[in-house]
């Protein structure tokens, strides 16, 4: 078995525990929650900082796609024969709740391969050395955000506090580089604007029953500030409209508010996931949503350059 990344090879040997179909654990949505607000404005803002709310229960999004992370920030875990891969890594204090919500969905965090970081944030880094540490996997991200890593690394914390305690340099990937894994193609594309690094990972496999679908992780949409940032996100967005046949968005956050991803972010949907009836419709396939979110960001990047360049001549 190889694993392979544009001419690198690595040895996995772990196989994938066996894992039980069928079964849905429900988050613990929500104490406190209103009928007026969306669960993905609850999480993410409305209690974004109450640590127990946010340790919500893992789920079972497709037969080989679970989510566990906190509920404000996702963590993806894609399973395979051969292996498991893990998208981002939530921080501290959800680092032991990422990898309790591991073992709870059937898997052995020693089975998992890889890390890929969408991006730089902490929000997405700050769990990746101890989940590294408990798995033994490649921690994967682009050279731009390795730095932006590294020097939030060597900077005190919040408040004066210890430096944030960030992953090792480790696998460096760069546009259309490609990592297989048991029966797994990934196709990264740097997407910078967000930050340097914006990693956007396609060709993610689905699978729910007999049914396959191609997923995308979209590494982070918007910009940083600044005129070349704004034009950067977007190039980027235009990268990431040029890619066929996307069928499930995996959100690297949920969303909320009135700029909330249409239909529902990943929260909304798992509520429409755990009453789907046999043969309907899954609620994370969503190719027209996808296609309505990457023009709506084109449209707010667009804006974007135009209001960078009314400052720019202000200035002059």
């Amino acid at each position: 078995m190889r694993n392979s990344i544009r001419g690198m090879t690595f040895a996995a040997t772990c196989l994938v525990p066996a894992l039980s179909s069928g079964i849905f654990e429900s988050p613990a949505f929500a104490a406190g929650q209103t009928a007026a607000e969306p669960l993905s404005k609850t999480y993410r803002i409305t209690r974004a900082r109450d640590v127990e709310f946010q340790k919500i229960e893992p789920f079972k999004v497709f037969d080989n796609l679970y989510y566990v992370g906190p509920g404000y920030v996702s963590v993806w875990l894609l399973t395979t024969p051969e292996g498991n891969i893990l998208f981002d890594s939530a921080q501290e204090p959800y680092v032991d709740h990422v990898i309790n919500n591991i073992r709870k969905v059937g898997v052995d965090p020693k089975s998992i391969k890889y890390i890929i970081l969408s991006h730089g944030h902490l929000d997405h880094v700050g769990g990746a050395a101890r989940i590294q540490e408990a798995s033994g996997a490649r921690v994967v991200a682009a050279e731009e955000d390795w730095k932006m890593i590294e020097q939030m690394g060597g900077r005190p914390g919040r408040g004066g506090g210890p430096s944030p305690r960030v992953p090792k340099r480790d696998m460096v990937v760069k546009e259309r580089d490609t990592l297989t894994l048991g029966g797994q193609t990934l196709t990264f594309h740097q997407t910078p604007g967000h930050t340097p690094g914006v990693l956007t990972t396609e060709g993610i496999t689905l699978h729910d029953g007999g049914v396959r679908y191609k997923a995308i992780v979209w590494g982070g949409a918007g910009y940083r500030g600044g005129l070349a940032e704004a034009e950067q996100s977007v190039e980027s967005v235009d990268k990431v409209a040029r890619i066929q046949g996307v069928e499930v968005n995996l959100q690297i956050h949920s969303w909320a508010g009135d700029s909330g991803y249409p239909g529902g972010g990943v929260l909304e949907r798992v509520e429409k996931l755990k009453s789907r009836k046999p043969g309907s419709p899954h609620p994370f396939v969503d190719p027209s949503t996808f296609t309505q979110w990457v023009k709506r960001t084109r449209d707010g990047a667009t804006r974007a350059v135009q209001e960078e360049r009314q400052k720019s001549d202000k200035k002059e």
